[in-house]
C-alpha cells in the first residue's frame, strides 16, 4: 500500500493511495507549484520533527566508561582516548570488514564513501575513526584500494561487543571530559542510513552543531550558524 502527505488547514494528513493512483500525472504549472508547496509542509514537518530529536539527543545522559580498550594502529598499541586524537568529541564507525575477509560488506563501505572532508568535524572539535577486526595490515591495502585516509584502527578485546556492535555495524559517539570519557550515542541499521554530511554527523553529538539557534545544555559552545564555516584547507587547524 502506498501513501501520501496533504494539506489540511494547518494540519498534515496521512492519506491512503489506491494502487490505481501510483501512475505519476502529467500536469501544468500551477497545479504542480500546489504539489509542491503542499510537498514543503510535510518537509519542513519534519525538518522541525528532525531538530526537536536532536535536541531530545543532545540532552541524552552520558555513560562512563570505565575499560581500557586497547586498539592496533599502524604499528602502534593504542587507547580509546588516543582516536580522539586530541580533540573533545569522537564518532565511531564500526566497520564489518573480518581478518581474511574477501569481500567487505558493500553496506559499510558505502558508508564511508559519503564521509565528508573532516576538516569540518575537525572544526567543532570532533574526531572520526574506524574500527573493524581486520588486522592493520588487511586494513592498510583495502584502505589503498578504496583511496580512503581515514583513522582506522582494529580491535581485538571486547569494545564491539561492549557498545552494542557483534556482527553487524553501527555508529557510537563518545565525549571526553575532565580526563574521562564518556559513551553519549549510538546508532545502527537505519539510523546509520541519515548520516553522511558533516551536519547530520554533528547533530548526532553531544555539542550538535555548536550553532546559537540550537537549544543545548548550560556550557555548549556555540557561535553564528553559517559563519564558522571555511573551505577545508582554511580552517587553522585540522
Amino acid at each position: 500500500m502506498f501513501y501520501y502527505f496533504r494539506t489540511c488547514g494547518q494540519k498534515l494528513e496521512f492519506v491512503e493511495m489506491s494502487d490505481t493512483a501510483k501512475t505519476r500525472k502529467v500536469v501544468e504549472s500551477e497545479e504542480w507549484q500546489k504539489a509542491r508547496a503542499e510537498l514543503l509542509v510535510a518537509e519542513k514537518a519534519l525538518t522541525a520533527e528532525h531538530d526537536r530529536v536532536a535536541t531530545i539527543r543532545r540532552n541524552m545522559p552520558w555513560m562512563l566508561v570505565s575499560s581500557r580498550y586497547k586498539f592496533q594502529l599502524n604499528d602502534k598499541t593504542v587507547g580509546l582516548q588516543d582516536l580522539f586524537a586530541g580533540r573533545k568529541q569522537l564518532i565511531v564507525y564500526h566497520h564489518m570488514f573480518k581478518p581474511g575477509d574477501e569481500n567487505p560488506c558493500s553496506g559499510c563501505c558505502m558508508v564511508i564513501d559519503n564521509v565528508g572532508h573532516l576538516s569540518h568535524l575537525h572544526a567543532r572539535d570532533t574526531s572520526f575513526a574506524i574500527v573493524a577486526t581486520a588486522s592493520q595490515n588487511e586494513i592498510a591495502a583495502f584502505q589503498k584500494r578504496m583511496q580512503w585516509s581515514f583513522t582506522w584502527a582494529s580491535t581485538t578485546d571486547d569494545f564491539n561487543r561492549d557498545f552494542d556492535v557483534t556482527d553487524g555495524f553501527g555508529i557510537n559517539v563518545f565525549i571526553q571530559q575532565d580526563d574521562k570519557i564518556f559513551r553519549t550515542y549510538f546508532t545502527s541499521g537505519r539510523g546509520v542510513e541519515a548520516l553522511g554530511s558533516n551536519w547530520s554527523y554533528l547533530d548526532i553529538t553531544p555539542l550538535g552543531r555548536q550553532e546559537s539557534w540550537e537549544v543545548s545544555p548550560p556550557g555548549t559552545p556555540q557561535s553564528a550558524p553559517y559563519q564558522w564555516w571555511r573551505l577545508h584547507d582554511l580552517y587553522k587547524s585540522s
